[in-house]
């Protein structure tokens, strides 16, 4: 019984243990930089995910902008301060997502890599 009881609390010990992770970037699969950051395969999941909820068409709850298209979205990096705005941290006015919580910065950084790389489609 003893020896049960080790082997149960060796194996509850290895499962506890062997899931942890060491930052956001272990969660989330980053690009592979061979390949072009897209709207479509990369970006459009992050807006849909973190932003249509308000930024729908039309955008609700006092949004100023729907960012439900490629170009809706790339007009709105290019025209407003969305990147400023996600950039910013929670407390400091106009940070979006709007009540909700900030977007890991390796999302925010596909964002402004596939501004730089010319918004692919």
């Amino acid at each position: 019984m003893k020896t049960r009881t080790l082997f149960l609390l060796f194996y509850l010990c290895l499962i506890t243990f062997s899931c942890t992770y060491t930052s956001e970037k272990d969660l989330v699969e980053l690009n592979d930089t061979s390949e072009p950051i897209t709207y479509l395969n990369q970006i459009k999941p992050i807006f849909d995910s973190n932003c249509i909820a308000c930024h729908s068409s039309p955008a609700i709850n006092g949004a100023g902008v729907s960012l439900t298209t490629y170009s809706s979205v790339k007009s709105a990096i290019e025209n407003t301060n969305l990147v400023d705005r996600i950039n910013w941290q929670p407390g400091q006015g106009g940070f979006m997502p709007l009540g909700g919580t900030r977007l890991p910065q390796n999302l925010i950084d596909l964002i402004i890599e596939w501004q730089s790389e010319g918004f692919i489609e």
